[in-house]
């Protein structure tokens, strides 16, 4: 019997990328017609590509070699760009980024939404284009990603490294000198808490092997200088745990909140973990605004604050509350765009299925002295029936913000059915939010559409969008 032969992989040369699409990945044309996604290209750039995936309607390509670089091309600023996958876009200018992020929402409403929109606004960018997250994930390793040059040059990965994952790759951890994410002491506190694990001898977590006592840390880092950290352990060695946690207070006395948990599952997932605080309030207090928010460890809040508040703004400037109406919130997490428009308005309701989330929203609420709020905990597709609007009132506003997926096929039924005279929709796909929009076509039509950069040199978008009921 013949041995069997691997099938060539197909390259393309000179492959000219003439715009950008979703996820900032380029797109040229084959020889055979078919659409080629490539990543870490701009517009203009033309490459030699070899295909990754193949589909009966597109291609999967990344860049062997660059033929012709466009002129919208920069050198990227960190040295780690193209390595831990944090940010697709620094080899383009912030200018061009968001030229090409309008481009992703016109063509998601144009495509998928297919319907008529009477303005579409320029996108709003971000004043603050680097050091804006106000949350990091950072993983430990004993061992550390090793280039294909190291690799080739036999270097030892074995090494203590707290960094992030390599796309792709659960198990191969990109060590980080400097991220421009976060503000300080976020870098600061990332480099000690290795060198600390080294000087106590404390092992580091081994994807493979499922060892090692230091697994992973969450940091936030807030606008009014409060600081989070928590730090994963997989055993509850409080000998062990103790000594570190102190050396970290020891060096950084400046952290508001610190925290551990125990981890002992296989996967990273913390937030069905028992958080136990072990110096500080157990939480943090970040200003929105005219809002205040505390945030715990579990809490879900916007990553950005500065640019949430410029998010939030064009939802209060889309709702055009007069204070006489009635608001539904949907999948109001903590229920911050909830309580940033209860002032404008005579009640707000809010739904969200994480209930440790209303629970948040229900303490921030008292906290900013709010009292026109009532919060749901539970999936919005199975609250919000005709008996809650019975119970509510009909609203005279809809707030949706869904994830990712958008709003269940359910949930636009009920809308269509509720027909509240507005909604504003808020989403973090262009995609999902143009699908829904074109099953609400069937009573609604778009006045405005905004785009919102949230988070510069990545391919992420928000959009605000204002529905009007037809009359």
């Amino acid at each position: 019997m013949g041995r069997s032969r691997k099938k060539p992989r197909i390259q393309f040369e000179d492959l000219e990328i003439t715009r950008v699409a979703d996820k900032g990945k380029g797109i040229g044309l084959a020889p055979d017609g078919r659409v080629v996604f490539v990543e870490k290209v701009a517009k203009g750039d033309v490459v030699d590509v070899r295909v990754s995936k193949k589909n009966k309607d597109y291609y999967e390509a990344f860049p062997l070699q660059y033929k012709k670089y466009s002129a919208d091309r920069i050198e990227p600023f960190c040295e780690h760009y193209g390595v831990c996958g944090g940010c697709q876009l620094q080899h383009i200018s912030y200018a061009t980024q968001l030229e090409y992020k309008q481009e992703v929402v016109d063509a998601a409403i144009r495509r998928i939404g297919k319907v008529k929109v009477n303005e579409i606004l320029p996108i709003v960018g971000a004043e603050q284009t680097v050091y804006y997250r106000n949350k990091l994930e950072y993983a430990y390793s004993n061992k550390r990603w090793l280039s294909k040059e190291e690799i080739e040059s036999e270097v030892d990965n074995e090494e203590k490294v707290l960094g992030y994952h390599r796309p792709r790759a659960f198990d191969k951890i990109v060590k980080i000198h400097h991220c421009y994410h976060q503000e300080n002491p976020s870098n600061a506190i990332r480099d000690y808490l290795v060198e600390l694990a080294k000087e106590q001898d404390l092992s580091c977590w081994d994807a493979r092997k499922n060892v090692g006592f230091l697994r992973n840390i969450m940091m936030r880092v807030l606008t009014t200088g409060d600081v989070m950290l928590l730090v994963a352990f997989s055993e509850n060695d409080q000998e062990k745990i103790k000594a570190y946690l102190d050396a970290i207070l020891a060096k950084f006395p400046t952290i508001t909140t610190l925290l551990y948990c125990v981890n002992q599952k296989v996967n990273d997932f913390l937030l069905d973990l028992d958080m136990i605080v072990y110096h500080g309030p157990g939480f943090i207090t970040e200003q929105l605004g005219h809002v205040k928010f505390k945030i715990g460890p579990k809490s879900f809040f916007q990553t950005n604050t500065r640019q949430a508040k410029v998010l939030y703004d064009k939802v209060v400037e889309f709702a055009d509350l007069k204070g006489h109406e009635n608001v539904y919130d949907l999948y109001t997490g903590l229920g911050s765009i909830a309580q940033y428009v209860a002032h404008n308005c005579k009640t707000v309701v809010g739904i969200e299925e994480i209930a440790a989330a209303i629970e948040d929203a229900k303490e921030n609420a008292s906290l900013n002295g709010i009292d026109n709020c009532t919060f749901y905990a539970g999936d919005v597709k199975d609250i919000l029936d005709d008996s809650f609007a019975e119970r509510h009132g009909k609203p005279d506003l809809v707030i949706t913000d869904p994830p990712r997926a958008g709003m269940h096929a359910k949930v636009v039924e009920t809308l269509l059915k509720l027909e509240a005279p507005r909604i504003v929709y808020v989403s973090c796909n262009p995609a999902t939010q143009a699908r829904d929009i074109n099953l609400l076509d069937e009573k609604y039509e778009v006045v405005k559409l905004q785009p919102v950069d949230m988070f510069p040199n990545t391919h992420h978008i928000e959009t605000v969008a204002l529905l009007q009921l037809k009359k």
